[in-house]
C-alpha cells in the first residue's frame, strides 16, 4: 500500500506535468517555448557548441601561437577552433547569437549547415544573416510561427509601409511602397489573397494617401471599403474610363516636377528633384495606390470593340507601372493567373511589377508566372502550399531573395470599420470625384430617453 501511495505521490505530478507540457506544445507553442524549449535549447547550445561546430565542419586549425601555448602548458591534444561566440539573446519566438568568423570562413558555410545545427540543438529552424564583414547572426526559431500567426509587437509600419504578414523566421513582412512601388499578387480561390489585400487597405486607410480600386467582380471585394476609396470601378467599362484619368493625373504631376526643375544658376541643390518626394511639402501631391483585383478580367474580350478597349486599358496600366513611381502612384495587381496567354501587353506589364507574392495556386505554371523569372527555386515552395493553410504565400522580389510568409486573420467587418473611421482622410482629387463610390448612410439609432415623458394634465 505504501508503494502505491508513493507511486501516486511521485508519478501523479510527473504525469500531470508531462501532459501539461504536451498540451502546451500543441496548443500554445509560444508559452511552451518560453517555459521549456528556450532553457533546454540554451543548455544544449552551451554544452555542445564546440563539438557541434567541429562535426559540421565549421572549425579551423588553431594558430601557431595557440598550438605552442597548449603544448607548453598542458599535454592535451590541440583541437580545431570554433568561431568566437557572442552572448545568447532570447526572443519570444527563439534566440539569437552572433559569431565572429574565423579566417577562411564565409557566411555560406553556416547557411549550408543550418539544417544540421537545427537538429543538433533541437529548434524548429535556423537562419543565417550577415551583420557586417566577419560577423554573422544565427537566428533560431523555436516553433512553427506560421501555424498560428501572431504579429510581433515591434511590427510598426510607417508612411507607405504596411506590416501585412509574418515571415517564417518570425520577422514581419512589411509592404514598403517607396522601396517596391508595384507588386503582383497571385492566388487561387480561398488561398488567402483577399485577406492579404484586406490587410493592405486597412493598413493604408489611416495614412494620408489616395486609395483607388478596380474590382471587376462587381465590387464584391473592394465595395466594403468604399468610405475610404477615392475612386472605384466595378466593371471593365468603368475601368476603361478611370485609367485614362489616372494617367492624366500622372502627367500633371510630371508637369509639376518639371516646373520645379526650372534650374537656374542660383538654385540650391536641395531644390532640384526628379520625383514628388523632392517637392516642398505644401506642393507635394498625395500618393495614389491603385488596387486591381482579378486583373484577368481587364484582358478578356468577346468582340472586336472589346479588344480595342482592352488594348487601351493595358497600355494605360503599363504606363502607370513604368512612370508612376516618380509621380507617387503605385500599383497592387491581384489575380488568380497572370501570363502571356492573357494577350498582348501582359508579359510587359508583369515585368514592371517588382514585388511578387504567390499564394496557393492550381498549377505549377501559375507559380512560374509569379516567381519563375525572379526566383526559380521558389516555384516549388509555392506549389507545396497546402489548402489547409490559407494565407500562406511565397514572397519574392527582383533581387532573387524569397521567403515564406503568412497573413494573420482580419475579418471583413474590422477592415471595413477601419475604412469608415478613416473616411475623413480621403484626399481632395477633383479628377477622381466622378468615380467616388456611393457610400450608404448608416441609420442612426435613437437612444432611449433616460426619463419617460408623462402627459400634462389639467
Amino acid at each position: 500500500m505504501s508503494d502505491l501511495t508513493t507511486l501516486l505521490e511521485v508519478g501523479g505530478p510527473v504525469a500531470a506535468l508531462g501532459g501539461g507540457a504536451a498540451y502546451a506544445r500543441a496548443k500554445h507553442p509560444a508559452a511552451y517555448w518560453s517555459a521549456v524549449g528556450l532553457p533546454v535549447s540554451t543548455v544544449r547550445l552551451l554544452s555542445s557548441y564546440g563539438s557541434v561546430m567541429e562535426a559540421c565542419g565549421l572549425t579551423v586549425a588553431p594558430s601557431r601561437l595557440r598550438v605552442l601555448a597548449v603544448k607548453a602548458m598542458t599535454q592535451r591534444e590541440v583541437r580545431p577552433v570554433p568561431p568566437r561566440r557572442g552572448l545568447i539573446r532570447p526572443t519570444t519566438t527563439g534566440l539569437r547569437i552572433r559569431l565572429r568568423l574565423a579566417p577562411g570562413q564565409e557566411p555560406a558555410d553556416f547557411a549550408a549547415s543550418a539544417e544540421r545545427l537545427r537538429h543538433a540543438w533541437g529548434v524548429h529552424a535556423v537562419y543565417v544573416t550577415t551583420v557586417k564583414p566577419g560577423v554573422v547572426e544565427l537566428r533560431f526559431v523555436g516553433y512553427d510561427v506560421l501555424r498560428r500567426v501572431r504579429m510581433p509587437r515591434n511590427a510598426a509600419g510607417g508612411f507607405l509601409k504596411v506590416p501585412v504578414a509574418l515571415r517564417e523566421d518570425a520577422t514581419p513582412f512589411i509592404r514598403d511602397y517607396r522601396t517596391i512601388p508595384h507588386q503582383l499578387t497571385l492566388g487561387a480561390t480561398l488561398s488567402g489573397k483577399s485577406m492579404y489585400l484586406r490587410h493592405l487597405i486597412a493598413g493604408l486607410a489611416p495614412q494620408p494617401v489616395a486609395l483607388v480600386g478596380i474590382d471587376c467582380k462587381r465590387g464584391v471585394e473592394l465595395a466594403p471599403f468604399a468610405p475610404r476609396l477615392s475612386a472605384l470601378a466595378t466593371d471593365p467599362e468603368q475601368a476603361a474610363e478611370l485609367l485614362p484619368v489616372l494617367v492624366k493625373e500622372m502627367e500633371d504631376r510630371y508637369d509639376l516636377i518639371k516646373a520645379r526643375q526650372g534650374i537656374t544658376p542660383g538654385t540650391p541643390d536641395e531644390e532640384i528633384t526628379s520625383d514628388i518626394w523632392g517637392l516642398p511639402e505644401h506642393e507635394r501631391p498625395v500618393p495614389v495606390v491603385l488596387f486591381v483585383d482579378e486583373v484577368a478580367e481587364l484582358f478578356m474580350v468577346a468582340t472586336k470593340k472589346d479588344e480595342e478597349r482592352r488594348d487601351e486599358m493595358v497600355t494605360h496600366l503599363i504606363r502607370l507601372a513604368q512612370l508612376g513611381r516618380a509621380a507617387g502612384m503605385y500599383l497592387e495587381v491581384c489575380g488568380q493567373r497572370f501570363g502571356a496567354e492573357l494577350g498582348k501587353g501582359a508579359t510587359m506589364l508583369r515585368a514592371q511589377l517588382t514585388g511578387r507574392v504567390c499564394h496557393r495556386v492550381n498549377d505549377e505554371a501559375s507559380a512560374k508566372m509569379a516567381l519563375g523569372d525572379i526566383a526559380p527555386e521558389a516555384v516549388m515552395a509555392a506549389c507545396s502550399i497546402a489548402p489547409e493553410r490559407p494565407g500562406l504565400a511565397v514572397a519574392g522580389d527582383t533581387s532573387g531573395g524569397w521567403s515564406r510568409i503568412r497573413t494573420p486573420y482580419l475579418s471583413l467587418g474590422d477592415a471595413a470599420e477601419t475604412c469608415r473611421r478613416s473616411a475623413n482622410l480621403v484626399p481632395d482629387l477633383p479628377a477622381l470625384k466622378p468615380f467616388r463610390p456611393d457610400v450608404p448612410v448608416r441609420p442612426v439609432e435613437s437612444a432611449a430617453p433616460v426619463v419617460l415623458p408623462h402627459p400634462v394634465t389639467d
